[in-house]
């Protein structure tokens, strides 16, 4: 087992802060893979999250992560034997819909970042006993979208919390704006049916409005 290029990601809460948004993408294939990088990386974007939701998606985070100047990670990783899947196609991360200790476990022994997933008090109790200091809000919007974040945020204020699931491109503002937020992660930058009618172009502009936001909101908040 060779281990994810993590040294690319010697700081993960550093990257989220640094990028903000994180594109969840349902994706198959080589050919679609390096097609998606790309428009990901015309767009502004170079950080990206290929769910392991259908066949063929192993493939296609191969061939995103072979991409220079793209950090792709592996989401939808239930069993700490797909931590070694992902990490030998190539992931630089390991995103989890849940919290369970043996694939937290297993990124730690390969040297690979962990973002696992929790919804409740009692995991983010957990998460905090397995000395994990970021995790997903999963599934965010039915947890209550951003008043959800700060009902959660208040007893763990040492816990960043990456809303996923449901989120819109206009509740950006309101998730990022609270200091629990370090990055918001979704899939309406390059939803499924974009992806599998191949409409990069579109999926650019998306990535690109995103990444705009971001921008306006950090000098804004300089000022």
């Amino acid at each position: 087992m060779t281990p994810a290029p993590a040294g690319e990601v010697r700081d993960f809460s550093h990257l989220l802060v640094q990028h903000r948004i994180i594109p969840v993408l349902t994706v198959a294939g080589p050919e679609p893979g390096r097609r998606l990088g790309a428009a990901l990386l015309r767009g502004g974007l170079a950080l990206a999250e290929v769910t392991l939701r259908i066949p063929g998606a192993l493939e296609a985070l191969a061939e995103m992560a072979a991409t220079d100047g793209l950090l792709v990670g592996a989401g939808t990783v239930t069993a700490a034997r797909q931590v070694d899947a992902v990490v030998d196609a190539g992931a630089s991360f390991v995103v989890s819909p849940g919290l369970a200790d043996d694939v937290v476990q297993r990124c730690r022994d390969l040297d690979v970042p962990v973002l696992p997933g929790i919804a409740t008090p009692s995991e983010a109790m957990r998460a905090l006993a397995l000395g994990l200091d970021t995790v997903k809000l999963f599934p965010a919007d039915l947890l209550g979208g951003p008043a959800g974040v700060r009902a959660l945020s208040a007893p763990f204020p040492q816990l960043g919390l990456v809303p996923t699931g449901g989120v819109r491109a206009e509740q950006l503002s309101e998730y990022l704006s609270h200091p629990a937020v370090p990055a918001v992660g979704g899939s309406w930058m390059a939803p499924p049916a974009l992806v599998a009618d191949g409409a990069w172009d579109q999926i650019e502009t998306r990535v690109a409005r995103a990444v705009e936001h971001v921008h306006a909101m950090t000098v804004k908040g300089n000022r």
